[in-house]
């Protein structure tokens, strides 16, 4: 049943075109997808989204809705022959385990967790990995037919990949679509299966990749590489592969996007009389000056020594020297006198109790 209008869902008008109607999913459903929007009611509204191209997608269900204004009883089977059509739209390719019209089935998308260290992230990198994966069968080509035999047309569905009933009800004639129970939608079937694979089409393999790190990735960035995931059953296509990168932090640099932080602590008379420090930067160290009369707290900008942007090819973000003046808890009587002559010099008034007195009862 339709709960809402899906022609205002979609933002489009009743006479737009199919080209017009995928074109509003893909924009839609891009801007709305759970995993890319942070709105609360982002998985809502990507459903709505969903339930309606499904619909109009679909010439006969289209003409049903602006008939009736129902897209009639569609049941669960019925949503899955759709579903890859929203995926497809979404992805490009079919939704993994589900039918399409004739067509066998998309294999799964996989997952390959990835680690790396801070400065390849930094840098870029390439990395071989390895995984298991069930690829297609060489045997038969992947069509799970023993050589020299093909699958057949399957004859309920005369190679539709699904079937269709029709039943009266008060509105009129209503068409049930669900996949076809025999071929499971793929529209043939194999009557002599491969040995190899058993008419699956795809075996387990190990698999070797190099995977291209690009620099200024970040922790939890994913990688997809189309066609590298499982190989569909019965010569479908293959799915994704999404590598997802974890990277380990490092000893002294801090980071936030593409900028990159440092606490550099240096002494007293250091920040009084100016020094020169060293600052770790990804691949090397830099000589950064602290000039005299340095008050804590201070951010010293070193421009361009961040991290690389993912999307600005030659650009990249800073890094923030944050300086942390260190006030010494333990004095010598060496230091203490020192601090005394300069107290006494710049007339400040250290009162009974303070730090100099502490330190005298230590060190009597």
């Amino acid at each position: 049943m339709a709960i809402s209008d899906y022609y205002v869902t979609l933002g489009i008008e009743r006479t737009a075109s199919d080209a017009d109607i995928k074109k509003a999913y893909r924009r839609l459903a891009q801007q709305w997808h759970p995993d890319v929007s942070p709105d609360p009611e982002a998985a809502l509204r990507f459903k709505e989204i969903n339930e309606a191209y499904q619909v109009l997608s679909d010439p006969e269900r289209r003409q049903r809705y602006d008939m009736f204004g129902t897209a009639g009883s569609d049941g669960g089977a019925g949503f899955a022959g759709g579903f890859a059509d929203i995926f497809d739209a979404f992805f490009g390719a079919a939704a993994a385990g589900t039918a399409r019209r004739g067509r066998p089935a998309a294999g799964s998308d996989l997952r390959y967790d990835l680690r790396i260290t801070f400065e390849e992230a930094i840098l870029g990198t390439s990395k071989e990995i390895e995984f298991p994966v069930l690829a297609r069968c060489e045997t038969c080509g992947g069509n799970g037919a023993k050589p020299g035999t093909q699958p057949i047309t399957c004859p309920q569905c005369n190679g539709r990949g699904e079937v269709r009933g029709v039943r009266q009800t008060m509105l009129g004639q209503m068409i049930n679509v669900t996949t076809c129970p025999r071929c499971k939608g793929d529209g043939k079937i194999v009557e002599t299966p491969c040995e190899t694979c058993r008419g699956e089409g795809r075996v387990e393999r190990t698999r070797t990749l190099q995977v291209t790190i690009p620099p200024g990735i970040d922790e939890g960035h994913q990688i997809r590489l189309s066609n590298e995931g499982e190989a569909g059953p019965r010569g479908g296509p293959a799915g994704s592969l999404y590598v997802a990168v974890h990277v380990a932090s490092h000893a002294a640099l801090k980071r936030e996007g593409t900028e990159l932080i440092f606490e550099a602590r240096v002494g007293l008379a250091q920040a009084a009389l100016g020094t020169t420090i060293t600052v770790p930067i990804v691949g090397g160290e830099e000589i950064v000056e602290v000039k005299a009369g340095t008050q804590p707290g201070t951010e010293i900008r070193l421009r361009g020594k961040g991290v690389p942007y993912l999307r600005r090819a030659g650009q990249r973000g800073d890094l923030h020297v944050i300086v942390d003046v260190d006030v010494p808890h333990h004095l010598t009587r060496a230091q203490r006198e020192a601090l005394e002559a300069y107290a006494k010099a710049t007339g400040e008034i250290v009162t009974e109790g303070g730090l100099l007195d502490r330190v005298r009862d230590k060190l009597a």
